[in-house]
C-alpha cells in the first residue's frame, strides 16, 4: 500500500543468524536482488546471514545488520536512501560507515533511524516536515533531529501521501510530526508540524503503527488506541468518525502486536488470537469475506499467532512455530505464494518455520528468516 508495513520490528533472538528475503514488485530494485525482476515467491538477498531489522518504503528498502551498519536500496529520487545522492540501486548499499544504528523506519520517500546513543536521524523528502528538522528541506544523507538522546522507537508512514512520523522516547512519551491529515498525529488538531510534538502527556506508550491516514497504538498496559481517518471503520471504535486525538478501542488490556494498512488495521492478543477490522475490498482482513468492519473481528479461531504485519492491501502473520502466512491483494505476487491470486483467508508461505519478521512497501515484501 502507499502506507504499508509500519509495525516496529522486534529484534530477532541473538542466537539466530537471519537471512534476508524479498518478493513482489521489483521495478525500482526495491527487493535488493541486483535486478528489476519481480518474484511471486521469497528469493534470498545475497548470501549473508547477519541481517537484523528491515523496513520497506514506497519503492525502496532500509535494513540494519547485526554489526550495527545501515543499508539501503531501491528508488532514490529524493535522497531517501541516505547515500548523499539520488542514484537508484538494486542491491544493498551501506549508508555511511557507522556501526551504532539500532532502529530504522522507511517512509514514503524518506527514512529515519536511531543510534545506540539515543539520537534520532532522518533524511529524504520533507514536503510536510516529516523529517522533524523544523523545515521542509530535502536531505540525501542523515541529519540529526534536535539534540535529544532519549529516542527509543521511530516509525514513518510509508506512502506517497500523508507523510507522518511517530517516535517513542525512553520515558514512554509519544511524539508525532509531519502531515496531520484527518488528525492522524493525535495532537488534537489538523495542523502539520515540522518538529516533534508530544501526543498528550501519558508515559506508557509501547508501540505505534501507521495506515494510509490513520494510526493505531498500544500502551504498556495492553490497551489499544487509534486516531485519524476512519472512513472504513479502521479505527475500530464502532463508527466512521475521524478523531484527532487517541481513542481507546474497547476496554481490553491484552493487546500485543499491531499493524496498519490502507484503511485496515490488525492486532494480536497475548492469548495468540489475531484480529482485523476496516477496509476489506480484497479480503485483506483474512475473514474469508469482503465485508467491512468498524470494530475488531477475530481471524479464525487459532491461538497460535505471535505477530502481524501489513503492507499495501494485504497482511502477513507469523505463528508461534515461526511459519509465515499471508492474505489479501496479490497482483504483484507480494503474498509470496508463487502466484498472483488474491486470498481472503490466511495461506502459508512455503514450508519454512524459521520466519522472524516481515516488512514491505507498495506491492513488495521483505522478510527475515534463519
Amino acid at each position: 500500500m502507499q502506507d504499508g508495513a509500519f509495525n516496529p520490528l522486534v529484534a530477532p533472538t541473538p542466537n539466530y543468524q537471519p537471512y534476508l528475503y524479498g518478493w513482489g514488485q521489483n521495478n525500482q530494485g526495491q527487493l535488493g536482488l541486483g535486478n528489476s525482476t519481480s518474484y511471486s515467491s521469497p528469493i534470498q538477498v545475497g548470501l549473508l546471514s547477519n541481517w537484523k531489522f528491515i523496513s520497506g518504503g514506497f519503492r525502496y528498502s532500509l535494513a540494519l545488520k547485526t554489526d550495527g551498519t545501515l543499508w539501503s536500496w531501491g528508488q532514490n529520487q529524493f535522497g531517501q536512501l541516505g547515500l548523499g545522492n539520488t542514484t537508484q540501486y538494486s542491491s544493498p548499499k551501506q549508508v555511511g560507515s557507522l556501526t551504532n544504528w539500532i532502529a530504522i523506519t522507511a517512509g514514503g520517500y524518506n527514512g529515519a533511524a536511531i543510534k545506540s546513543d539515543g539520537t534520532l536521524w532522518s533524511w529524504g523528502a520533507n514536503n510536510a516536515g516529516q523529517l522533524g528538522l523544523n523545515n521542509r528541506t530535502y536531505y540525501s544523507s542523515p541529519k540529526q533531529v534536535g539534540a535529544l538522546t532519549t529516542w527509543s522507537k521511530v516509525i514513518m508512514s510509508n506512502g506517497s501521501n500523508f507523510y507522518s512520523t511517530f517516535a517513542i522516547k525512553t520515558d514512554g512519551t509519544l511524539w508525532a510530526w509531519g502531515s496531520n491529515a484527518n488528525g492522524r498525529l493525535g495532537t488534537g488538531s489538523g495542523s502539520n508540524y515540522s518538529s516533534p510534538k508530544q501526543v498528550g502527556s501519558l508515559t506508557n506508550w509501547l508501540n505505534v503503527s501507521c495506515g494510509y491516514s490513520h494510526t493505531i497504538a498500544v500502551k504498556t498496559d495492553g490497551t489499544l488506541w487509534s486516531m485519524g481517518w476512519n472512513a472504513f471503520g479502521q479505527l475500530g471504535i464502532g463508527n466512521q468518525t475521524n478523531y484527532s486525538s487517541p481513542k481507546q478501542i474497547g476496554t481490553l488490556t491484552n493487546w500485543l502486536t499491531i499493524a496498519g494498512s490502507y484503511g485496515s488495521s490488525y492486532a494480536t492478543k497475548t492469548d495468540g488470537t489475531l484480529w482485523a477490522w476496516g477496509y476489506n475490498a480484497y479480503g485483506q482482513l483474512g475473514l474469508n469475506n469482503r465485508n467491512y468492519y468498524s470494530s475488531p473481528v477475530q481471524v479464525g479461531l487459532l491461538t497460535t499467532w505471535s505477530s502481524v504485519y501489513a503492507t499495501w492491501e494485504n497482511a502477513f502473520g507469523i505463528k508461534n512455530n515461526n511459519s509465515l502466512w499471508s492474505w489479501g491483494y496479490n497482483d504483484a505476487g507480494q503474498l509470496g505464494l508463487g502466484n498472483t491470486t488474491r486470498y481472503s483467508s490466511p495461506k502459508q508461505v512455503g514450508s519454512l518455520t524459521s520466519w522472524l519478521s516481515i516488512s514491505g512497501g507498495r506491492y513488495f515484501t521483505l522478510g527475515l528468516a534463519y
